[in-house]
């Protein structure tokens, strides 16, 4: 699979080309779903933040569920199965965060150009925001977060944020934080910290910096509705929730934004992290989604997430649909 790279921004893929013509084929023969048009998963992992055992099912919400996959916790393996899987359903472009920077790396030498390296922040005050504003300078990482300091119990408007808020704004960095009622099950874990609303002075503070929430803010539907209304900066993707929680329920959810009119802002993403096997089920999920336009289904692929990224330019978007 060969790529076409624009600078919009950001080094973004837009017109992919294929020199393997009877892959493409197999591919477009899974049922009635297409997968030649390009993607761009703008919520991705080199794993997860804790260790878990090789080959357990992926998770699933509510409980009692019982979750499908198995997960692949070598870290070389996982690499090699999710850089297949985004070949098969032509991911042209990921938002990658770990918490290993060195890993993370790993991941986009083996395949350049195909992320956009980012660090997991779960923890703020273990990262040193000099070493992190050095990595920038370099261009060792394009992106933060996941800022997934929720996950610990701090807040999205915690004053230890501020300098990392401070620093994305400054140098036009995108940022994807997890501010939602719903996440692993973790000691620290508080869904009241995850309000979309605790993200207000953060914006009102910072109105250039680029933000998108983790499953548009999920189960918080009304509150995120009312931020994304406000703040125009503001972004959400559908990730997780694309697969974890039952599938009505997703599209209800996400009908809801739809009919708000916020279709442009919702962008895609798999929240792959050792469950490989998620990142079609998320394909899948838009790809059969009813109430969705083919324009629509577009949008959240791939041209809201170009927009995203590349917000200040003023180039035609490529019409992907040709």
């Amino acid at each position: 699979m060969k790529s076409i790279v624009l600078t919009l921004g950001l080094l973004i893929l837009l017109l992919p080309g294929c020199n393997r013509e009877s892959d493409r084929e197999s591919v477009q023969l899974l049922g009635s779903i297409n997968y030649a048009e390009p993607i761009i998963d703008m919520h991705m992992h080199t794993g997860l933040p804790e260790e878990i055992p090789e080959g357990i099912p992926a998770i699933c919400r509510p409980s009692p569920c019982e979750g499908t996959g198995k997960s692949v916790v070598n870290p070389i393996k996982l690499m090699r199965a999710t850089i297949e899987a985004m070949d098969k359903y032509n991911i042209e472009k990921a938002f990658l965060s770990g918490v290993d920077w060195d890993v993370v790396q790993q991941w986009n030498n083996a395949s350049p150009d195909r992320f956009i390296p980012s660090p997991f922040i779960l923890n703020p005050e273990e990262v040193g925001i000099e070493a992190l504003k050095e990595e920038y300078i370099a261009k060792r990482f394009k992106g933060m977060g996941e800022i997934g300091t929720q996950l610990n119990g701090i807040k999205p408007n915690d004053p230890s944020l501020e300098p990392y808020f401070q620093l994305a704004e400054e140098m036009d960095i995108p940022v994807l934080i997890h501010a939602a009622g719903i996440g692993p099950y973790m000691p620290n874990f508080r869904s009241s910290s995850g309000s979309p609303l605790l993200l207000e002075e953060v914006l009102i503070k910072h109105p250039k910096l680029r933000l998108y929430v983790e499953n548009a803010g999920y189960p918080y539907r009304d509150q995120m509705i009312a931020m994304m209304y406000q703040y125009p900066q503001l972004y959400a993707d559908v990730s997780t929730i694309t697969w974890v929680i039952p599938r009505e329920a997703f599209y209800d959810y996400l009908k809801a934004f739809i009919h708000a009119g916020l279709g442009k802002r919702i962008m895609f993403g798999t929240d792959q992290m050792v469950w490989p096997d998620k990142i079609g089920a998320a394909v899948e999920a838009i790809k059969e989604a009813p109430f969705l336009t083919k324009d629509q289904k577009r949008d959240i692929f791939y041209n809201n997430a170009v927009q995203f990224l590349s917000r200040n330019d003023k180039e035609k978007l490529i019409n992907t649909n040709k």
